[in-house]
């Protein structure tokens, strides 16, 4: 019987750092378990923040290849290779750039060019020892042809021609209401302040905009094809490789054929002869590979061939068991109260406006009735809440898709109405904040990313970390809510599937609404989101007032600062302290509009 290996590939660059864990039985190897994680570009991430995103990764491997950006010289490798043996102490290791990866995946150890566009883009080619590279020199002085290029130049071409005409082209539009934004002017405002990998996002729209025949946008996406295309001639001369295969490698040939097809058309005037392909593989593939075929310089082939990779296989997800997890159940996730069809609304296009009202009011009731249900773990859960508070801890809510955002929302508005730090009660969510307004696919399937996000958040003990699920068993808060536990931090859960399978070690606290099917199966931004919402606003609204943060009825530390802000500390100073209303005027404006100060 052969024996088997478990092989850890990580590829890290500037705006993430994918990872697959391979079970290798012979030539064959099988993904166990996969995903992305942040940023790791080794010369823009310090020792520190490396080995937290190592310590979320699968520990029980054999073979592990770490490829980063900025892993250029022999300091960087030695770096690099002390903070994986910390890592894996144990494991046989194999260290280098993301290059190597990229190459690794296309290739192999065969000869070819890998021109990379994802977020960034740079062109890498090999001839035996030889190696030559173009472009890749950052956002700031290269990356000609990526995602942060095409978006730049497109958010150059929206103000230059409002500068010119004064109008605002439906790309514009389009960018505006992606980014959730009113006017030009937030846009200018945003691309000040915005990362490398939020102006990458704003590709999708050059390639809509294109697609549809916007001239500006035509172009700058030809140009973006035709710079990578001379890249590659030069990299092929330099190589003296007239007949070079060609890989192309990122998101944007994945998964924007036109870029293909303009890229292949500015090649065939220069390169007539070479091959190209593309390849959807993940870098961390290449990794991977790299680390199981330590002697690969002496082999030859593609790594796409060497992997004979079985998708159909279930995850072995053994890093949820390093952290006391269960593994994901689909069919138990199938079987949740949310995913039930409703009876009461088996036929919703037949209904009349009026039917649907009542539909819509009758089911609602069952909020009210969930949180009753709840009373004595909603107690407990604000007990500890407050608690923790006074102690001087701080509350994470952490959550994906609808769950998520009501976390964001409430966390959002207890400083203006409490007058506390945002650090008091604050939100993770899967995805980050482009998740806010736009699905993030995959984000919330990822337990490792959970783990992280609360490392990256500084969760310790003392905090309380609150996830949010409507199922229960949504992998990246309960990847969140084992790390917090790890720290020594409390934990509260809050779904709305009271038959969930439940974890060998309970929460600290675990609220359970039963607001049973939805109207329309599945979406719990309905009674789901509304008894969560319910939820969330009695969890901190009782929490400040616990902490001093009300008189009476009254959000005597609220910040003024609106004109319905004004008015409401007007009156409140007006009927508290028995004054007229310009009295109370006065007193605050003496008082610099401080309404806990004003009262006395």
């Amino acid at each position: 019987m052969q024996s088997s290996n478990r092989v850890l590939g990580i590829e890290g660059g500037g705006t993430k750092t994918e990872w697959v864990l391979l079970n290798a039985v012979g030539d064959r190897e099988t993904v166990l378990e996969s995903g992305v994680l942040a940023a790791s570009n080794l010369r823009l991430t310090s020792d520190a923040a490396l080995l937290q995103l190592f310590s979320v990764l699968p520990r029980d491997v054999s073979q592990v290849g770490v490829f980063l950006a900025g892993c250029a010289t022999d300091d960087d490798r030695v770096r690099l290779r002390a903070l994986a043996e910390k890592a894996w102490p144990r494991a046989a290791l194999c260290i280098g750039s993301d290059r190597d990866s990229a190459m690794a995946t296309a290739f192999g150890a065969a000869d070819g060019i890998a021109v990379i566009a994802g977020t960034g883009a740079a062109v890498h080619g090999r001839c035996g020892a030889k190696i030559e590279k173009a472009g890749g020199w950052g956002q700031l002085l290269g990356d000609l042809g990526g995602g942060y290029y095409l978006a730049m130049q497109g958010l150059r071409s929206v103000l230059s021609h409002y500068d010119l005409t004064q109008q605002i082209t439906p790309f514009a539009e389009n960018i505006l209401r992606t980014l959730a934004l009113n006017r030009l002017q937030d846009l200018v405002e945003w691309a000040m302040q915005a990362d490398k990998m939020s102006v990458a996002r704003l590709a999708p729209c050059i390639f809509e905009a294109a697609r549809f025949g916007e001239p500006q946008m035509l172009n700058v996406v030809q140009a973006g094809a035709t710079i990578l295309a001379e890249f590659t001639r030069a990299v092929a001369q330099r190589l003296d490789l007239p007949a070079v295969p060609v890989c192309l490698v990122g998101g944007l040939f994945v998964h924007y054929p036109d870029y293909v097809s303009l890229y292949k058309y500015k090649l065939s005037m220069l390169l007539p002869q070479s091959p190209v392909e593309v390849c959807a593989s993940s870098g961390a593939l290449g990794a991977a590979w790299l680390a199981a075929n330590p002697g690969s310089a002496e082999s030859a082939g593609s790594a796409r061939a060497r992997l004979e990779i079985d998708h159909s296989v279930a995850p072995d997800l053994e890093a949820l068991e390093a952290l006391d997890l269960e593994k994901l159940d689909l069919e138990e996730l199938a079987q949740a109260a949310t995913e039930q069809p409703n009876p009461r609304s088996g036929d919703l296009e037949a209904l009349s406006s009026a039917e649907l009202v009542e539909l819509f009011v009758s089911e609602e009731s069952q909020v009210a009735k969930a949180l009753d249900a709840c009373r004595p773990a909603l107690i407990r859960a604000i007990d500890l809440v407050s608690a923790a508070l006074l102690r001087g801890g701080r509350l994470f809510y952490v959550g994906a898709g609808t769950s998520g955002r009501l976390g964001v929302l409430d966390a959002s508005e207890v400083p203006p109405t409490f007058g506390v730090s945002s650090e008091w009660v604050q939100a993770i969510m899967a995805g980050g904040v482009t998740a806010l307004y736009r699905a993030a696919e995959g984000a919330e399937d990822q337990p490792q990313a959970g783990a992280f996000s609360v490392l990256e958040r500084g969760v310790r003990a003392g905090d309380v970390v609150c996830g949010l699920s409507a199922s229960g068993r949504t992998p990246f808060v309960l990847g969140a809510l084992a790390k917090a536990c790890e720290l020594g931090a409390q934990t509260l859960l809050i779904t709305c599937n009271p038959a969930r399978r439940r974890a060998e070690r309970p929460w600290d606290v675990e609220i359970d609404l039963p607001t049973g099917p939805e109207i329309v199966t599945g979406s719990t931004r309905l009674k789901a989101g509304t008894a969560t919402k319910v939820t969330l606003n009695l969890l901190s609204t009782a929490a400040m007032i616990r902490l001093g943060r009300v008189r009476g009825s009254a959000m005597v530390d609220l910040r003024v600062s609106n004109a319905k802000l004004r008015d409401r500390a007007l009156r409140l100073v007006s009927v508290t302290l028995g004054m007229s209303y310009e009295e109370a005027r006065v007193r605050l404006e003496s008082a610099n509009w401080d309404l806990r100060a004003c009262l006395g």
